[in-house]
């Protein structure tokens, strides 16, 4: 079996699997990653996104052989209990999330977003997290939060 390697989080991986095999499934299975979810499978809900380098990506169809060398990031990259990233302050202080399935991936969004754009317009975020599929109905905080969170960002 070839081996991949990458960044993921910050630290060196080097994962032994079939290089086309999805990222989401070697993230969920021998990483342990759980952040990133399962949605439909067709990089269509946003469930799954992880950033690559600076981009939100649907790690169920992004085969791993695409990662060789890159940064990868997961939720679990963004921030700690301890010390959480200002989107996961903000989208708490927004009460943005209700059942959370499609949250970890809005925020892989939001935070990739960012990334490009620290200052941007509500139209913008809403752009960028056009991707991202919400049963519950939570879009106008969720912008709130991300809007507050690039304000937060930016007073540092």
């Amino acid at each position: 079996m070839p081996s991949v390697r990458f960044r993921l989080n910050g630290a060196e991986m080097d994962v032994d699997a079939d290089p086309d095999r999805s990222l989401l499934d070697i993230l969920r299975g021998p990483l342990g990653m759980t952040g990133p979810h399962f949605g439909c499978g067709a990089g269509e809900c946003g469930a799954c996104n992880v950033i690559i380098g600076d981009r939100a990506v649907a790690a169920c169809d992004t085969p791993l052989w695409s990662i060789v060398d890159k940064d990868v990031t997961t939720p679990e990259g963004l921030g700690t209990a301890e010390r959480p990233h200002p989107l996961q302050r903000a989208f708490i202080a927004e009460q943005a999330l209700q059942c959370g399935y499609c949250v970890s991936g809005i925020l892989m969004s939001a935070a990739a977003l960012l990334m490009r754009n620290p200052t941007p317009s509500s139209q913008e975020v809403k752009q960028a997290l056009d991707g991202n599929l919400c049963r519950c109905g939570s879009h106008n905080r969720m912008v709130r939060a991300v809007l507050r969170a690039a304000d937060e960002m930016a007073a540092r």
